[in-house]
């Protein structure tokens, strides 16, 4: 069976603007370096990157020919839509591994443990983060096809749409959901791209462990906050899954509840 990891990216963000190629290492962006993490998965079969059709993404396109990844272009505003497209045009019997391109600090051997889990019990969905206990930037969520098409054809509200698996993991009645725990909860750990402080703390652990390459793991980066525990005070005051809570807000706003 071939396993099929779906990597969402955009360049529009309105807390840190175009910060999918803002330069982290060696001028090498945060989507480049996911992909030569993600790369050293053992049990992913192949990558592809979903963006929007809007121009500013265009860059993105750019570097993925440059790496030799290869793209899907969707709806900018409808995540669910574009990443289901996504898969019903490259992926419609693959196992689906949905990551992000905001966490260049993944440790493909977190993504390993999360399929395996993932297919040890035939689950519709099993991720690493309900509840979370790695650091927040190594979120891995495995889930089959039918399991979107599902939540593509049924999901109706905005913080459904906009979050792609939300649907399935609030309806535990329909699908066959797993979490893998992590031996120690690691989550107040801050390890994803989504504010000015976050690149600065993402670019000082890539500097301080660019002797071991881009390849280095989880266990590094602790080891390496062990020494610099001053490195935790750049971000740790940042909201965990902000996006999620401010569609939710939108829901209620708009009288969308359940």
């Amino acid at each position: 069976m071939t396993t099929t990891a779906i990597l969402q990216a955009r360049m529009g963000s309105t807390r840190l603007p175009g910060k999918m190629t803002l330069p982290i290492i060696d001028d090498k962006g945060a989507l480049e370096l996911m992909v030569e993490r993600v790369s050293q998965s053992k049990t992913l079969n192949r990558v592809i990157v979903a963006t929007t059709v809007l121009p500013e993404d265009d860059a993105l396109v750019v570097v993925c020919e440059r790496i030799g990844v290869p793209t899907f272009r969707g709806d900018p505003t409808d995540v669910l839509d574009r990443y289901y497209q996504c898969a019903r045009t490259h992926a419609r019997n693959d196992v689906l591994v949905r990551l992000t391109g905001d966490c260049p600090l993944h440790d493909a051997s977190v993504i390993d443990q999360v399929v395996t889990y993932f297919l040890s019990a035939r689950y519709d969905y099993a991720a690493n983060t309900h509840p979370p206990t790695f650091p927040d930037g190594l979120d891995t969520e495995v889930f089959t096809y039918s399991a979107l098409e599902r939540a593509w054809s049924k999901a109706t509200l905005l913080s459904e749409r906009e979050h792609v698996t939300y649907y399935i993991y609030t309806h535990p009645e329909e699908f066959r959901i797993g979490n893998l725990a992590n031996a120690v909860d690691l989550s107040a750990h801050r390890w994803t791209l989504d504010e000015p402080a976050d690149l600065l703390f993402i670019r000082r652990v890539y500097t301080e462990l660019k002797m071991l390459g881009h390849t280095f793991g989880m266990h590094d980066v602790l080891d390496l906050l062990r020494r610099r525990p001053d490195f935790l005070e750049l971000n740790s005051d940042l909201e965990r899954n902000a996006g999620l809570r401010l569609s939710l807000e939108l829901d209620r706003q708009m009288g969308n509840r359940r």
